[in-house]
């Protein structure tokens, strides 16, 4: 989704014109009981179930502050630090840390829970990014985030660092691309015709 000049200015006075909403009203708490179909033989429970989980979880966090839909355009590594059994409750904690101009990035927090001896362990931090659109898929403004604590301070200034390496990211990744695509396109005009090489093997 890439917006031309004009558009992104339009949209940078309609997003300050909306009234801010605080990371306390993005707020969402999901839990679900792991039953045997997400697991492996070993009764571990698969690391795309647990991450179709968090990007529910930080996609109704972003819902719920752009009330609007959102679709999913980034996922930090996740690292798994502890295993998720068969048995466990899994709760997801999401918050939206920072918000752009269409853009919002939702810190999730995914704890397993052994209801039979009460024993809880955080097995996973992820920070994800979601963009609103409107009903014609069309990115739209979002509300300001306003930070009440200083943590929430704290974390929307790390995630504001976040999102610049994210674009910076992008950049490399888009230009390395590019060469790419550049250094193949000459090797296919350096290349001799097949009927050639056919020729100077025979000869």
């Amino acid at each position: 989704m890439i917006l031309d000049k004009s558009t992104d200015q339009k949209t940078t006075e309609q997003n300050q014109s909306l009234p801010g909403k605080t990371v306390a009203a993005s707020r969402v708490r999901l839990s679900q009981f792991m039953n045997i179909d997400l697991a492996n033989p070993q009764g571990n429970v698969h690391g795309g179930s647990i991450m179709k989980l968090v990007d529910e979880a930080g996609a109704l966090a972003a819902m719920r502050h752009a009330r609007s839909l959102v679709v999913t355009v980034a996922m930090d590594s996740m690292t798994f630090m502890e295993p998720i059994y068969v048995g466990n409750l899994v709760t997801l904690d999401a918050e939206l840390t920072y918000v752009g101009n269409t853009s919002m990035e939702a810190r999730v927090e995914v704890v397993a829970e052994n209801p039979l001896t009460g024993k809880h362990s955080r097995t996973n931090t992820a920070y994800l990014v979601y963009v609103a659109i409107d009903t014609q898929g069309h990115p739209q403004p979002v509300p300001p985030l306003i930070a009440e604590t200083d943590e929430e301070h704290a974390q929307m200034e790390a995630a504001r660092e976040r999102q610049v390496y994210r674009k910076q990211q992008r950049q490399r990744d888009k230009a390395s691309w590019q060469q790419r695509q550049t250094t193949q396109m000459a090797q296919v005009t350096q290349a001799p015709p097949a009927a050639d090489r056919a020729e100077s093997h025979h000869a």
